[in-house]
């Protein structure tokens, strides 16, 4: 169970940079009528950098947790720098006006964002040799499958039950283990479709009305019907992923063996494994 949890990418360091958004509000308060507005706009950005910084976390955790993945379609941690180095650009004409304090301010702002946190990533990884178009389709289906696992995550939490939490925990799991699958290999996204939209849909619908029952009623008979519930979805689940693991095992023996029939058909002696 302890394998399955997830570490939140957001960290205290991505969480602190809005305290300096609220330090610079405050600040700004006794600074006069345009004191005031150029200190809550360098607050807006900066609270804006901390919000896009946040997701850019999210969404590079997301893609360094695949082994297939397609790089964020818009860059958040390098929209988070920018809004950053605008932000203290504002911020210190709101202090001290004049074009080269203000640049220097946003430049030296935005340089500190890009060595603290990083930039998003730019390529993407290990989609070499798999057809653009099928990858494109299991990225799709993969989307779809992690937003319905979030939204079980968030709802489960409004029962405030940790073993719950963590036997969800679990499913998701072996969930994702279905979706690294079939990125691996997208021949695998007809055989596992039904599990990543339909099944997961109706786990999401499930665990939505589970929480709102449990939360209002504690019904202990609820409880043991959703539990049951997750039991029968992880052994599918599982059956399903080892299912095609093992296809895909017999399909590469099947190559295997017809390349070793050419290279003997071309007088390529190969020692066999005993």
């Amino acid at each position: 169970m302890m394998a399955s949890a997830r570490v939140n990418p957001v960290g205290l360091r991505a969480n602190l940079m809005f305290v300096p958004a609220a330090i610079l509000m405050l600040f700004s308060l006794g600074a006069g009528a345009s004191g005031l507005v150029l200190g809550l706009i360098g607050a807006g950005l900066w609270a804006a950098s901390a919000v896009m910084l946040r997701e850019g976390l999210k969404a590079q955790a997301a893609y360094e947790a695949r082994k297939v993945a397609r790089r964020p379609a818009l860059p958040r941690k390098i929209l988070a720098s920018l809004l950053c180095g605008l932000g203290g650009a504002v911020g210190a004409w709101s202090s001290e006006p004049g074009v080269i304090t203000a640049a220097l301010y946003g430049v030296a702002c935005l340089g500190l964002h890009l060595a603290a946190f990083g930039i998003d990533p730019l390529s993407d990884k290990g989609v070499e040799g798999i057809d653009e178009f099928q990858s494109s389709r299991v990225a799709r289906v993969v989307d779809e499958a992690e937003t319905h696992l979030a939204a079980m995550k968030d709802a489960v939490l409004r029962a405030k039950d940790r073993q719950v939490e963590l036997r969800v925990d679990q499913f998701q799991a072996v969930a994702r283990d279905l979706c690294r699958t079939v990125e691996e290999d997208p021949r695998d996204l007809t055989a596992a479709r039904k599990y990543l939209t339909v099944y997961l849909l109706g786990a999401r619908d499930a665990t939505i009305k589970f929480a709102d029952i449990f939360a209002r009623s504690g019904n202990v008979e609820a409880r043991a019907d959703y539990l049951a519930l997750l039991d029968d979805l992880e052994q599918n689940f599982a059956a399903r992923n080892e299912k095609l693991l093992l296809e895909d095992r017999g399909d590469l023996n099947i190559e295997i063996d017809v390349l070793r029939a050419r290279l003997e058909r071309e007088g390529v002696q190969l020692d066999r494994p005993s």
